[in-house]
């Protein structure tokens, strides 16, 4: 009797495989490919955050004020994407090796810092690599009918691809 109750025991702790109608090497698949979001994502906020720090010059308080609402929503963006590989049962990256491997994104300048106007066209840069990598993934999330990844997938394009217009309006002469 006590081998099926600790034969029992065994079977409750042991946590079942994903199955959510979505093949492992799909899942995989999709999950490197959203990693590379999460490295991407990260490190235009770790810019974005640098840029507002350090702007300076007649169009500082525009700008740092602008930033600010551009690298919150970045920080924000991060945990529904790392959410999203976990929920797929992978690991999310999480540390600078990892991102600076990962990401299609440069690291943040260093200083000294770029001047206001060649932050903005960084960040131009910035957002239309993440979006690159955003709308890279969708063949992925189509083929294994991963709607939550896909409408991941079109938040985040929305506001990338938004943001790169609005920075590159500061631009226009």
């Amino acid at each position: 009797m006590a081998k099926s109750s600790s034969k029992t025991a065994k079977s409750k702790s042991s946590v079942p495989p994903v199955s959510i109608g979505i093949s492992d090497k799909d899942r995989a698949a999709i999950a490197k490919g959203l990693n590379a979001l999460l490295a991407d994502t990260f490190t235009l906020y770790l810019t974005t955050h640098n840029f507002h720090w350090n702007v300076t010059g007649p169009m500082f308080n525009t700008l740092h004020v602008m930033f600010m609402g551009q690298y919150t929503e970045l920080w924000n963006a991060v945990d529904p994407i790392a959410e999203r590989i976990r929920a797929l049962g992978h690991a999310a990256s999480g540390s600078f090796a990892d991102y600076r491997k990962l990401s299609s994104l440069p690291d943040a300048p260093g200083a000294p810092a770029p001047k206001a106007l060649d932050m903005v066209r960084i960040l131009v840069e910035g957002h239309e690599a993440v979006a690159r990598t955003a709308r890279s993934l969708f063949p992925l999330a189509d083929k294994a009918n991963d709607e939550p990844t896909s409408d991941l997938l079109t938040q985040r394009l929305d506001i990338h691809e938004k943001t790169a217009w609005m920075l590159r309006s500061l631009l226009e002469a």
